[in-house]
């Protein structure tokens, strides 16, 4: 099947007087020319004017100055230790256990006064489910948690998962505010990046402290070789007694591990730049919680 041709929009011409048959064609080829050529080079002139006119000016140094500064001027402020606190403040507790014994408490990190053993812990569940250390409140006949108010409650230990030295705590009262803790996935971490730990350590708090991730995976065992705990987070902001239990948490506020111990190899039990958390992975699932 023949294409069809293409034409010019304009009028067909009427037929060609029988005198003169083949001039016509050449002079209706030269007008052609003449009216074609000057129109095309004309429009050639506008095209070239119009990129001319909508061709950006160039920029001077102190333009460009003042258009780099508007963009650090208007650009949000990176995440802080300070803004971590904030956002977690409102889900950390602080724990107090008394032994069936009326003695001090000498497992992990924690000593207490009186006869308290003194810990952390962090709300993950809007319940009143709250996450500290097994060994803060291991053999206790009694438990108070204090929340960011100055809430105080008893509550009762629901589940425990000694592999990962975790309890699971169900307070009795709650605040009418209280704000579970935002988890989040310790897949991803590197090295180097950047922590905070909120706590109470040696009872006076809440306390932050920011650091790094030192290393991922990490082995530890308990200063009295009864627990081996595996693939741990360590980190280096600083923890004492009384920190175990709190969360250890992101820039953004969120919490990816739990604080359960720090490593010193002398018997003055104070931090030396090495601490350990336990993956919120592992902490989600002493509850039945697969949140990743």
């Amino acid at each position: 099947m023949k294409r069809r041709a293409l034409y010019s929009a304009s009028r067909v011409a009427a037929p060609l007087p029988a005198a003169a048959p083949a001039a016509a064609p050449q002079r209706r080829r030269f007008a052609w020319r003449r009216l074609i050529v000057p129109s095309l080079a004309a429009g050639i002139l506008l095209l070239i004017g119009a990129m001319w006119v909508m061709q950006p000016p160039s920029l001077s140094e102190k333009d460009v100055e003042a258009v780099v500064k508007h963009a650090l001027d208007t650009a949000p402020p990176p995440p802080s230790a300070t803004q971590a606190y904030e956002k977690i403040l409102p889900s950390v507790v602080a724990v107090r256990a008394m032994a069936d014994d009326g003695e001090e408490g000498t497992q992990g990190m924690d000593t207490g006064k009186a006869d308290w053993q003194r810990g952390t812990g962090v709300v993950i569940v809007d319940s009143g489910l709250i996450l500290t250390n097994l060994h803060v409140v291991q053999g206790a006949r009694r438990i108070h948690v204090t929340f960011f108010d100055g809430l105080d409650s008893e509550a009762t230990l629901v589940g425990e998962r000694p592999e990962h030295d975790l309890a699971v705590l169900q307070a009795k009262s709650l605040p009418d505010d209280m704000m579970p803790a935002v988890m989040r996935s310790t897949a991803g971490l590197r090295p180097g990046d950047e922590v905070v730990a909120v706590g109470f350590p040696f009872g006076i708090g809440p306390s932050v402290s920011a650091g790094v991730i030192s290393g991922l995976k990490r082995d530890y065992v308990s200063p009295e070789g009864k627990r081996l705990l595996t693939n741990l987070i360590q980190f280096d902001a600083a923890v004492n007694p009384g920190n175990s239990g709190g969360p250890l948490v992101t820039l953004d506020g969120e919490v990816i591990g739990i604080v359960t111990g720090l490593l010193n190899p002398t018997e003055n039990r104070v931090f030396i730049g090495i601490g350990f958390a336990v993956p919120i992975e592992n902490a989600a699932s002493s509850i039945g919680l697969s949140p990743f």
